[in-house]
């Protein structure tokens, strides 16, 4: 077994001047860095007073289940000779609030959408997402399923070659 160890600061920017006096009297901006990296503009959600041109951490969340099992899948492929020209994941998260103001995500669903480059290849793929799925850290570290609605598309050639 590896241990491995991640750093990174949050700091909330949303003082207005007078803190958190009241729940309308401050921002729910933040920031998130980590050293060599650029800063990430972050918020709550809308619906929690945030600022819709931020990230907000349910967005995150469901942004590292895609990329983490991308991540995963583009590795296995390379591996198992299946040459992936496109990769593109339309991915949705459902989360549950209860009356109280908690809440938790309930599902989420990977909508990848491979291109391989030749028709041979497409076999092979739904392994590839099994696999990518049982591997990735983030999908079996949250509480909720992670569904996959894989799709497989051919690279189209130039007639001319």
């Amino acid at each position: 077994m590896h241990l491995r160890d991640y750093e990174l600061t949050v700091e909330w920017t949303g003082n207005r001047g007078s803190g958190t006096s009241g729940y309308r009297d401050f921002d729910r901006d933040h920031t998130v860095h980590a050293p060599g990296k650029p800063i990430l503009l972050a918020s709550s959600d809308p619906a929690f007073r945030g600022d819709p041109d931020r990230w907000n951490p349910e967005e995150l969340l469901l942004a590292a289940l895609s990329q983490c099992h991308m991540l995963w899948f583009l590795g296995l492929a390379a591996h198992a000779g299946v040459v992936v020209t496109g990769y593109v994941d339309d991915a949705t998260g459902q989360m549950c609030e209860q009356d109280d103001g908690a809440g938790q995500f309930v599902d989420a669903v990977l909508r990848p959408l491979v291109t391989v480059e030749s028709p041979e290849m497409v076999a092979a793929v739904p392994g590839l997402h099994t696999a990518a799925h049982g591997k990735c850290f983030i999908a079996r570290s949250v509480n909720f399923p992670v569904r996959l609605a894989p799709r497989t598309t051919v690279a189209s050639r130039d007639p001319d070659e």
